[in-house]
């Protein structure tokens, strides 16, 4: 009895199944406006870093500051990671002698010092900065985490 039960409740989902795809449907695309808005406000944003040159050129990832300060997921590039104190804070230094326009970041977790540099939410330009300073300093990786932001 068990058998006949799954075998015709198997078949009825059968005909479900192929029914279902018989039938030619609309398909209608709902945009959100909060969606569209963001999407505005980002290529606005893009487009004002461009405008000035500060977001190309030698100083690849540098914003166009209005004063607004947020935080958010992004990138930083390590320039330092070592035993050393002194080292650390002559790394800090000379980076900050070559690019006066970034943060940089002197943090300790036991037992090393590390020099993070930067406030990217865009990957590419923390790889751009990356590949100008791997002529300056040895090791420069880059890291994901919570980045300062000004507007």
């Amino acid at each position: 009895m068990n058998k006949y039960f799954l075998l015709t409740c198997f078949f009825c989902l059968s005909l479900l199944a192929v029914s279902a795809q018989d039938k030619k449907g609309i398909l209608e695309e709902h945009k959100s406006t909060l969606i569209e808005r963001l999407q505005q406000e980002r290529t606005v944003f893009g487009n004002a870093e461009t405008a000035t040159g500060e977001g190309e050129g030698t100083r690849p990832g540098v914003p166009v500051k209005t004063g607004q300060k947020v935080t958010a997921n992004g990138y930083r590039v390590q320039i330092y990671s070592g035993t050393n104190r002194s080292d650390a804070y002559a790394a800090q230094a000379k980076f900050k002698h070559i690019y006066k326009d970034l943060n940089t970041y002197l943090g300790y977790e036991q037992p090393n010092y590390r020099v993070k540099v930067g406030d990217f939410t865009n990957r590419s330009h923390a790889q751009a900065l990356m590949n100008q300073l791997k002529k300056s300093f040895n090791s420069v990786f880059i890291f994901t985490e919570t980045v300062n932001l000004e507007y």
